[in-house]
């Protein structure tokens, strides 16, 4: 008789924690099926333009870098179609406003091992149909760092540029 109660007490346990475990489950499941990373925040847009930001630093060609970065990530995510601006429900508007390359890390004779770079720009995005800007930054950083010895303040300016593309769209596409 004990061994039958022992048994029995050890498939009570199994079946308790297997039930337990699907409830887990089904909670998990049913509670990422709610969640969108498509937020209300972009309702009606389906289109976005990006023209080429003002560029008021002393860099050339940054402008041009820029809006062709942010297009790739743009094209990358897939959640807004990139078009022209003149057909499309939005528009990723901005001016270039700061560059700087500065020394960042350094050895222990006090030579330069890594530089940074750093630009900040004034953008905002905007919603054509009423002109509603959805969202703006007066100074969004980005920055890119490059080894002294092998690298050139080129990749620098290629990793900032990619940084601020990056936080372009995630604040446009998933609001962050």
């Amino acid at each position: 008789m004990q061994i039958y109660l022992e048994k029995s007490k050890r498939r009570i346990s199994f079946n308790c924690r297997l039930l337990f475990i699907v409830y887990c489950l089904g909670l998990f499941i049913s509670g990422c099926g709610v969640y969108s990373f498509s937020g209300s925040r972009l309702s009606g847009i389906k289109t976005i333009a990006i023209p080429v930001f003002e560029n008021q630093t002393q860099q050339y060609g940054i402008q041009e870098a820029l809006a062709r970065k942010i297009s790739e990530r743009f094209v990358q995510d897939n959640t807004l179609k990139v078009v022209n601006q003149k057909i499309a429900d939005s528009v990723l508007q901005g001016i270039i406003t700061r560059y700087e390359r500065e020394a960042h890390t350094f050895d222990e004779q006090e030579n330069i091992k890594e530089y940074i770079v750093r630009i900040w720009v004034k953008v905002w995005f905007e919603q054509k149909k009423d002109k509603k800007i959805i969202w703006k930054e007066d100074n969004l950083l980005g920055w890119g760092i490059y080894s002294a010895l092998d690298e050139t303040e080129d990749l620098g300016r290629e990793r900032a540029i990619e940084k601020l593309a990056e936080d372009m769209v995630n604040k446009t596409v998933k609001g962050w």
